[in-house]
């Protein structure tokens, strides 16, 4: 039944293979993430969203060859410099909405409900739920870019 759809819907096979690149990608920034923030001590402000930009960007570079050959099935050498290109541009406007929504939750959310949760989270937990609200956000931007930008048939 599943083949079926996502052979009638391959935009369906395409998002989920998008998504399950994603969480590689996802692993690939946390883990970079995190080594950063507890070989520093560094856990927000300029030192963070820095951070985070390097992290986002180890996991971009990834992405673009598995979302490549994988996830858009894009196997053509035509033009491989200009997709290149458009994946980067449309990757940095993600990482603007990535490290903007993380930075937003780590310097402003965070302070405001830091006292307030039932569960109360410690600086290393905070940059994680950062990272993946941006994660979150940026991942249907990123999604429609690469498919109807980058990798168009």
């Amino acid at each position: 039944m599943i083949k079926k759809i996502i052979e009638r819907y391959p935009i369906i096979g395409q998002f989920v293979r998008f998504a399950m690149i994603g969480g590689l990608n996802t692993g690939i920034d946390l883990i970079i993430l995190n080594i950063l923030t507890i070989a520093t001590g560094l856990k927000e402000g300029t030192a963070f969203a820095i951070f985070k930009g390097i992290s986002f960007a180890a996991a971009a570079t990834f992405s673009y060859f598995m979302n490549k050959y994988w996830a858009f099935k894009d196997t053509s050498k035509s033009q491989e410099g200009r997709k290149f290109s458009q994946f980067f541009i449309v990757s940095i406007i993600g990482a603007l909405i990535n490290v903007g929504i993380a930075s937003l939750v780590v310097n402003m959310i965070k302070p405001a409900l830091g006292g307030t949760l039932i569960v109360p989270l410690n600086d290393q937990l905070w940059v994680n739920v950062a990272a993946l609200s941006g994660t979150a956000i940026g991942l249907f931007w990123n999604f429609l870019g690469y498919k109807f930008i980058v990798f168009k048939k």
